[in-house]
C-alpha cells in the first residue's frame, strides 16, 4: 500500500474547514471526470467517461465532527483507508489527510508512483476545497 499524507494550514475556523473538506460531492469538482454520489454509509466516486470508468466506493466508519473521520475504501480497483482530521492551529486550522491506498494489479514496486500521483490528486482536492472556503468567507 502507498501511504499519502497531506497537511495544510489555513486561516479558516476549524468548523468551516471541516464543512468544506467533508463536503463529499464537492470533491468531484477537483478530480477530472469524477462525480460523487452519497450512499447510506458513505459515498461513491465514479471516474470515467460514459460507460468506461470505475467506481471507488467509500464508507464512513468513524465520524467525530468537527475534527476526525475515517473512510474505508471498498472498491474492486482501489482499496485502503483514509483519515481526515481538522485541528485548531494558531488563528486558523490544520487539515491533515492520511491515506493508505492500494490499486489492484499495480505491483507494490510501483507504490512510489502511486504515492506521488495520489499526493498530487488529493492535494488538488484539499487545496481546491480550502481555497473555495477562503474566497467564500471574504
Amino acid at each position: 500500500m502507498a501511504r499519502i499524507q497531506i497537511v495544510r494550514e489555513v486561516r479558516l475556523s476549524p468548523d468551516v474547514a471541516w464543512q468544506r473538506v467533508t463536503d463529499w460531492p464537492a470533491h468531484g469538482r477537483f478530480v477530472p471526470l469524477t462525480t460523487v454520489s452519497m450512499t447510506p454509509t458513505g459515498f461513491v466516486a465514479r471516474t470515467g467517461l460514459g460507460p468506461i470508468g470505475f467506481d471507488d466506493p467509500m464508507d464512513v466508519v468513524t465520524w467525530e465532527e468537527p475534527s476526525f473521520c475515517r473512510l474505508e475504501k471498498r472498491g474492486r480497483l482501489v482499496s485502503g483507508w483514509a483519515e481526515l482530521s481538522v485541528d485548531t492551529y494558531g488563528d486558523g486550522s490544520r487539515v491533515t489527510w492520511v491515506e493508505e491506498i492500494r490499486v489492484r494489479s499495480v505491483p507494490r514496486v510501483l507504490d512510489g508512483l502511486t504515492r506521488r500521483a495520489g499526493s498530487w490528486l488529493f492535494g488538488r482536492v484539499i487545496d481546491g476545497l480550502l481555497t473555495e472556503a477562503v474566497s467564500g468567507t471574504t
